[in-house]
């Protein structure tokens, strides 16, 4: 949860050219940040305005929301990032926003004009809470928030880059990834 402005000190800290390795620094803070809040509100010692509550996953209101509505859906268990959930954990955690996302758009109680699902994996992605989870946004014309990357006013990448870039993501994939 929360913006920029809002960073917690440990990514402050982390933040900035200068860090190596990102990721690995990162993974390592995220094993010394406990107590976890995440893991606090699926105990029940932090309080939560949960919309949803299974025996895998969790939703409940952002208490920092891009706009009203804002909605966070975690795994009950610590996990720091989303691809190293299970499989089952992650097929419920997409379904779950899945629907959350839906109930937005078409439920009376916000009844959004669309829906953001987005996910922070790593300091480098703004992660803020070393706890994987995955946003779902109500969206509503003119709210304000706005996704942009300098990249976009670049050119764009030619179809043979994109064709070699492809190959190279494809030769990482582990096997039996192709198919999930």
């Amino acid at each position: 949860p929360g913006g920029a402005g809002g960073r917690p000190a440990s990514a402050l800290l982390l933040a900035g050219p200068q860090a190596p390795r990102p990721q690995r620094r990162v993974a390592a803070l995220a094993l010394r940040q406990f107590p976890c809040i995440f893991c606090d509100i699926v105990a029940g010692a932090a309080p939560a305005s949960f919309v949803h509550r299974d025996e895998l996953v969790s939703a409940f209101l952002d208490i920092r929301p891009v706009t009203p509505g804002h909605l966070l859906v975690i795994p009950n268990e610590h996990v720091v990032f989303t691809h190293d959930l299970p499989d089952a954990t992650a097929d419920r955690l997409f379904a779950i926003a899945r629907g959350l996302a839906r109930s937005l758009r078409f439920a009376d109680a916000v009844r959004a004009d669309g829906t953001n699902l987005f996910v922070a994996d790593g300091e480098a992605a703004q992660q803020e809470v070393f706890h994987a989870h995955l946003h779902v946004i109500p969206r509503f014309a003119g709210d304000g928030f706005v996704i942009d990357a300098a990249a976009w006013r670049e050119p764009q990448p030619t179809r043979q880059q994109l064709d070699e870039l492809a190959a190279r993501i494809r030769n990482l994939r582990p096997p039996g990834a192709a198919d999930r």
